[in-house]
């Protein structure tokens, strides 16, 4: 977020200058005394110093407001400035985009075989079987209002369900990946904020649900009752993944230590970590959050963590020594954590991952230039609020050196009156 950096955006050097008045001019002590000597009443005087003594505070209120109405009109100066120089740099690298879309390295490669893989449609189809579940309310708003469904106030927040946010390569991992999370939270609800999670469900004031507000009585409104709990999944409050990730990896995904076992071997059979075989989609991989974060690093790092994957249960057990976040293998082994195993057979998750049915042969450099996109409309958004803050406290400052200025003129004012009625009463006292 914008940070007024004094490198850039100095204060004015010469503060804002008013004309001396003729109060200000006429007002000096030596005239008092003058007064004071003609037999003016100490009332009068005092009243007169007082006058004074408000006009010259008017005076300098005036000036600082002048000096901070001048730093915010910098600051928005600047700041619009940054804005145009987004505009025109986005504007640039979609149009290299385009010719990239109509070039022919840009090509889909089919996976053999995806007839009878999980697709999105499979993974949708699934939730909203979830009859009265909050999921397969948020899927049936989204399929029936589509864009719209983003923009009410209850939903606005959430970017999605945990099952639709990624992807996997085959319906084996899809299967394993979702039988590990468990139906909850493959159907948990993802929000950006906190303020999200609360738009989804009010209570009364003796802490009872109110089932006429937030998700429930969008159901009530069509007929759809949510019975049972539900979980939402606040990325904000996610502590994220916080090293670096591999390069010029156009999924970013995390460069986790590999583990080692204790003769310093890598472990047979490891293939990987499960956090980095989701595939995430290119517009939630980064500038999700409003700290810069994508899903890999916070949704998935958090349900996942360091999870490793090894190809048969039996090398993953071999593998134990270097297993801390627990492991699965594609032959249905599971340890959920160090020392707890899941035992027993395979069982089939009712909502699951949809498998990858492409990929894009992309020219390098091209997921990336999306990515840089992504940021800069997302730090537009960031400079957008700055600017409104500080059209907020210009207003303020010109409010305020109005209110100041209408003071001086009334302490003006009154002092002149004053200056006349004294004179008036010097010229009927007899000498």
């Amino acid at each position: 977020m914008f940070q007024p950096n004094p490198s850039k955006i100095s204060p004015p050097t010469k503060a804002l200058t008013f004309q001396e008045s003729s109060v200000s001019k006429s007002l000096n002590w030596s005239e008092h005394s003058e007064v004071a000597g003609e037999g003016m009443q100490n009332g009068g005087l005092l009243k007169a110093q007082s006058i004074v003594e408000l006009a010259q505070k008017c005076n300098e209120d005036m000036e600082k407001s002048g000096m901070r109405i001048k730093h915010h009109e910098d600051n928005l100066k600047f700041l619009k400035t940054q804005m145009d120089n987004l505009d025109e740099s986005i504007l640039d690298m979609q149009v290299n985009l385009g010719k990239y879309h109509h070039s022919s390295t840009v090509e889909m490669v089919k996976n053999e075989n995806t007839n009878h893989s999980q697709t999105e449609e499979n993974t949708i189809d699934q939730i909203q079987q979830q009859e009265k579940s909050a999921a397969s309310l948020y899927c049936q708003l989204k399929i029936r209002h589509g864009a719209m469904a983003s923009q009410l106030p209850i939903t606005k927040d959430v970017i999605g369900i945990v099952a639709t946010l990624g992807k996997v390569e085959d319906d084996n991992l899809s299967r394993l990946f979702s039988e590990y999370l468990g139906l909850k939270t493959m159907t948990a609800m993802v929000c950006k904020t906190f303020e999200g999670v609360k738009a989804l469900e009010a209570y009364d004031e003796k802490g009872n649900i109110n089932k006429n507000i937030g998700l429930r009585g969008i159901g009530l409104s069509i007929g759809r009752h949510i019975d049972e709990r539900f979980l939402a999944i606040c990325l904000e409050d996610l502590r994220p993944y916080a090293g670096e990730f591999i390069a010029d990896d156009p999924q970013r995904k995390l460069d986790l230590l590999k583990p080692r076992l204790p003769n310093g071997e890598s472990p047979p059979g490891f293939l990987g970590f499960a956090v980095n075989m989701i595939n995430v989609d290119s517009d939630n991989l980064s500038c999700v959050t409003a700290s810069g974060h994508g899903l890999r690093e916070t949704l998935f790092y958090s349900l996942f963590s360091r999870m490793q994957v090894y190809r048969t249960r039996k090398e993953m057990l071999l593998s134990l020594p270097c297993v801390s976040d627990g492991a699965i293998s594609l032959d249905g082994g599971m340890i959920r954590t160090s020392g707890v195993f899941i035992l027993g057979n395979r069982k089939e998750v009712e909502v699951r991952f949809p498998v990858s049915t492409g990929i894009l042969d992309l020219p390098v450099g091209y997921l990336e230039a999306e990515r840089k996109i992504k940021f800069m409309k997302w730090e537009k958004e960031r400079i957008d609020e700055d600017i409104k803050r500080e059209q907020a406290l210009l207003n303020d400052a010109n409010e305020k050196f109005t209110s100041k200025k209408q003071e001086y003129f009334k302490f003006s004012s009154a002092y002149s009156n004053q200056q006349q009625a004294q004179s008036a009463g010097h010229r009927t006292i007899p000498r």
